[in-house]
């Protein structure tokens, strides 16, 4: 397999250098004098019309490489860890290292450095050619407007023609179940900062158009045609309207709309279905193809995810921890494996008809075959209700659908010699996880196991209850627990020693609250089962053949012949309205037939799945925690082996944040030194600093966070 999986990755990059050349030349003299002609005659049939050279050459390619790319995957996920990870950290270890830290771009790597200078380069490469073919080659001036007005609205056209390469690439690193970031180490969560870049570079070029224009049009005294719909050429009218759609998406996105006024920015960026309907609208049928591939992608993985969450999911549990924090515990089906690291999308129509919420998971899919669990944190609105809904008495089952897992294709921190984990708060949540799957592989004799160190900073003293977490409820034997090399150094920045002989012992206790079981439950499951990627890479081949079918039929069979018999050119507006129409029809049909097929597979295939759901709840939980521990109370469970470890790994420290430069660079012995980080932004940013300092060459760092 290893070959065919060498093979394809050729394959793949050689197909998508091509795709990249295509967008390098698009913008020069030699493409749009020399090429273009001939490429029309091959391309602009009468089955495709004037989309047909960029669907060729800018759709097709990168639909092959989505297709292609779930075949890679699925080999690469049947490959055995040693062999999947190996040339994956070889790829991460130069490109993931940590090259800056600077706002407002955050932490910086080496993959980032090296995507952001080259799409720099191709938007700053194809301005220059557009802008030369504009002064230096044909300047339109069909206003009998002054040189200097021409070209003033030359550059407003070339500023618009820029933004749109960005949009060629703003979905695929919003597209959760994407078959294209990993390819390059990418997961959608680490990818966000791109779609966030993207968004703000071409909002900024297509205001900078629509303003160019205004003037323009206000100079030249035909500012009227702002409010102009052409049926047969670009609908000014369509681009306004995209652009105040835009801007309010745009504004609302900002940092303090996001984590201040959420449900504004949650409700306003979902009118982006009808800012694409306008923006398409306006550049018309064979521009559109020139961005379809990500929005094509995009919107299968969203109507998926809409398949996937229309299943109420069974929730077994919840832990009400001393702190501010819920664990909520799910069924799944033993089939469906995720990585650590990895988060569930949760939706609770109770609280929220259209809010979802992302989480970290805590469980590990090979040590807990038939549970999924979740941390939650009480700080905002959302989670504020969901708190007080699950722990309310009256409050007996709850109505929750979910959307996930999402994470990691392979994740090897066995590779490393020892782990150094920096938490902040609930940041530990990931990292849960990851110690997790290290227990479940310290079962085999011959894997040979990190030392780890778990450096986690508290607020207060309750908080340490989130250490309770660290080893599932069952599962776990005296000999795995000794394998395990695990140190804990916590920190409690707010509250000093004396303050936890204050604390109620009420509120040193873990509080579990079963749920009575709904028919309408089902185990949480992949959208598609099992071989997920096999599937998808049919969903995408069959509803991207069935679009150029449909599209070569409806061009040949009902807009040729308008155009050939009338004389005149079929409505603008219409041949976009085709393409999204049936590129929607197609998407729909081809992911609801997979989606049922395999649903029926799969019922057939887990019909014992009611007794799996009654076995889940057989496990039980301790009624102390292990943080009242760490305040002297002598009451133990004695038979509460691995809790009991946890206590005697931890070395508790009141009133003092770590010292992260001592702790990481007294990291010697180790040639290899994996540093993970999730938590605030300031300590996320001086870990990183750290360990891009050089002082330390054998720290390789990697930070989990939803934003950078």
């Amino acid at each position: 397999m290893g070959n065919i999986r060498n093979m394809l990755k050729m394959i793949l990059a050689f197909v998508f250098v091509g795709w990249l050349f295509m967008w390098i030349m698009i913008s020069t003299k030699v493409y749009k004098y020399n090429w273009t002609p001939k490429l029309a005659k091959y391309f602009n049939t009468t089955y495709f019309g004037p989309q047909g050279t960029n669907l060729v050459l800018l759709t097709i390619p990168m639909m092959f490489i989505a297709v292609l790319s779930c075949v890679y995957l699925h080999i690469q996920k049947k490959e055995t860890d040693i062999e999947r990870s190996g040339s994956k950290w070889k790829v991460k270890g130069g490109m993931g290292r940590v090259m800056m830290v600077m706002n407002p771009l955050g932490i910086v790597t080496a993959t980032d450095l090296a995507f952001s200078i080259l799409f720099v380069a191709l938007l700053t490469w194809a301005l220059a050619n557009y802008l030369y073919i504009s002064y230096n080659v044909k300047l339109h001036n069909h206003d009998n407007a002054k040189i200097w007005q021409a070209k003033f609205r030359a550059f407003g056209l070339r500023a618009g023609y820029v933004g749109h390469i960005c949009w060629a690439f703003l979905f695929f690193p919003v597209t959760r179940a994407s078959t294209i970031l990993p390819l390059v180490g990418l997961t959608s969560e680490s990818s966000i900062k791109y779609h966030i870049w993207l968004g703000h570079i071409s909002n900024f070029l297509f205001l900078l158009h629509t303003i160019v224009f205004l003037i323009y049009w206000a100079m030249v005294g035909k500012l009227i045609e702002t409010f102009e719909w052409n049926k047969t050429y670009v609908p000014n009218l369509a681009g306004v309207i995209a652009m105040a759609i835009g801007i309010a998406i745009w504004v609302t996105s900002l940092p303090y709309f996001r984590r201040k006024k959420f449900e504004i920015f949650f409700y306003t960026h979902h009118l982006y279905g009808l800012y694409i309907i306008f923006y398409v609208f306006h550049v018309g049928d064979s521009w559109f193809c020139m961005i379809l591939p990500n929005i094509f992608l995009f919107f299968i993985d969203r109507y998926l995810r809409f398949l996937q969450s229309t299943k109420r999911s069974r929730l077994v549990c919840a832990r009400l921890l001393p702190s501010d924090n819920l664990e909520l515990t799910f069924s799944k089906i033993p089939g469906l494996h995720y990585n650590p690291t990895s988060i569930l999308f949760i939706h609770v129509p109770s609280i929220s008809k259209l809010q979802w919420h992302p989480f970290s998971i805590t469980s590990s899919s090979n040590l807990e075959e038939d549970k999924l669990s979740v941390v939650i944190r009480r700080q905002g609105t959302w989670t504020q209700k969901l708190y007080n809904h699950i722990s309310s008495s009256s409050t007996d089952s709850v109505e929750v659908s979910t959307e996930g897992p999402y994470g990691p294709t392979s994740f090897d921190f066995l590779r490393h010699d020892s782990l150094i984990l920096v938490s902040g708060g609930s940041g530990i949540a990931p990292f849960i996880s990851v110690i997790r799957e290290i227990i479940f592989q310290s079962q085999n004799p011959s894997t040979k196991l990190p030392d780890l160190l778990l450096v986690c900073s508290f607020k207060h003293h309750q908080d340490l209850s989130l250490l309770d977490l660290i080893f599932p409820p069952t599962g776990i034997s005296v000999s795995d627990i000794s394998k395990l090399k695990l140190r804990i150094e916590a920190y409690v920045t707010r509250d000093n020693e004396q303050s936890k002989t204050t604390i109620s012992d009420d509120g040193n206790h873990l509080k579990t609250k079963w749920f009575k079981p709904n028919h309408q439950d089902s185990p949480i499951s992949p959208v598609l089962g099992t071989n997920n990627f096999l599937w998808l890479g049919v969903v995408i081949l069959s509803s991207f053949a069935m679009f150029l079918i449909l599209t070569a039929i409806v061009t040949r069979y009902y807009i040729y012949p308008i155009d050939r018999n009338t004389g005149s050119i079929y409505n603008f507006t219409y041949r976009s309205l085709w393409d999204m129409f049936l590129g929607c029809v197609c998407i729909f049909i081809a992911s609801s037939g997979v989606f049922l097929w395999r649903k029926k597979q799969n019922n057939n295939a887990h019909h014992d799945s009611k007794k799996q759901i009654q076995n889940v709840v057989d496990f039980q939980t301790p009624t102390s925690s292990p943080s009242s521990w760490f305040g002297g109370s002598t009451e133990r469970e004695l038979e509460s082996v691995p809790y009991q470890s946890i206590v005697q790994a931890t070395n508790v420290h009141f009133g003092s944040k770590p010292n992260l430069k001592k702790i990481l660079f007294e990291a010697e012995g180790s040639e290899d030194v994996g540093v993970m980080v999730c938590g605030p932004r300031k300590m996320r940013h001086e870990v990183a600093r750290i360990c891009a300092s050089g002082l330390a060459k054998n720290l390789h760092f990697e930070a989990i966070s939803f934003n950078w």
